[in-house]
């Protein structure tokens, strides 16, 4: 283990934490900027460096000192950095832009292993070599020379109080209660198709509360057409962090392998999560997840995971590996929740 006498320094230890995008890879990374924050001795500051898009996830967390973004190149912030005179760099991304701004401050840094011949391996040839290790205890892994221990908190999202919408502001029927559908994906082979979201729809327990972006408004404005007793959509209505106030107060959360699913963790609300063409032994499933959560995955597919991000299926996308998960699973899960 390293040595570090944070307690005998005049100035603050400075720390930059970067890690660019996406939602849940943002969320995911909570841990390691609360460990550094509460655990280190002496004043710590806590700077992060991400995209501007990604913002919204990271100016309320009160672990944070100062949150810095770029809309394409570090080279628009990496002036100011270097004014700030940073002690360490937390690289939790490990890329290019990543690199720069390492080579630019010229501190101590620690960054994340990545394991990229391994998802190859496991994605080309489904050989296995994956560590048996969440993608939090790896980034956890990155700073595990500053002696932090594990506190068990999770994942962290802290919401404005503009960011909350009340239960009642939803429809009466709404406001005891209901489950959300996380309905988008930024990848095809991570994403439910129309006809399994109706059969949710029309299967399931409601309220239900449609989530997602503008990509899918259309859809949700369909579904709540059909099933009005039941069902709202908010797809394309919410910002990210108003979609996440609505997960805060669901009593379940029903999504793919996505950023929402992280939220819903982060909030200690039951997921159950449908896998497509990404796998759990990726590293990327719910942290932590709250009792009576469940993961359900396609039967029959053995060629998965097909790709490390759900952009490519081995079978080809109209036939993608999401459609064979078994959604009476996923209605009998959430009943189950709901039934507790």
């Amino acid at each position: 283990m390293i040595s570090f006498n944070f307690a005998t320094m005049q100035e603050p230890t400075r720390i930059l934490v970067i890690r660019f995008s996406s939602i849940g890879d943002i969320v995911l990374t909570t841990p390691v900027v609360r460990r550094l924050k509460e655990q280190l001795e002496g004043e710590v500051e806590i700077h992060y460096l991400t995209k501007k898009q990604f913002l919204h996830l990271l100016q309320g967390n009160p672990h944070i000192t100062k949150v810095h973004t770029i809309q394409k190149a570090t080279a628009e912030v990496i002036e100011e950095l270097k004014e700030i005179g940073f002690d360490y760099v937390i690289d939790l991304h490990r890329n290019v832009r990543s690199y720069m701004v390492k080579r630019e401050l010229k501190a101590l840094s620690f960054t994340l292993k990545k394991y990229n011949l391994q998802k190859w391996l496991l994605v080309r040839f489904g050989i296995d070599r994956m560590p048996e290790k969440h993608i939090v205890d790896r980034y956890l892994d990155t700073i595990a020379g500053f002696g932090t221990k594990d506190d068990k908190k999770g994942l962290e999202l802290f919401l404005s109080e503009a960011d909350h919408l009340t239960r009642e502001q939803l429809p009466e029927n709404f406001q005891k209660g209901y489950v959300v559908i996380a309905m988008g994906g930024t990848h095809e082979g991570k994403r439910m198709n129309d006809d399994q979201l109706h059969t949710l729809c029309s299967k399931l327990p409601g309220p239900l509360v449609l989530l997602g972006g503008p990509s899918e408004a259309v859809l949700g404005e369909k579904l709540q057409t059909e099933f009005t007793y039941n069902t709202i959509s908010l797809a394309g209505k919410c910002t990210v962090m108003q979609s996440a106030s609505i997960i805060q107060k669901a009593k379940a959360v029903l999504s793919g392998d996505t950023g929402m699913m992280h939220v819903a963790a982060a909030f200690n609300v039951p997921i159950v999560s449908i896998w497509g063409c990404t796998t759990p032994n990726l590293g990327m499933s719910p942290y932590l997840p709250a009792a009576g959560s469940l993961i359900l995955e396609p039967a029959g597919r053995s060629k998965r995971p097909c790709s490390k991000l759900g952009h490519k299926c081995k079978y080809g996308m109209e036939n993608r590996c999401i459609l064979h998960v078994n959604l009476e699973d996923a209605v009998n899960a959430v009943e189950a929740l709901l039934n507790k």
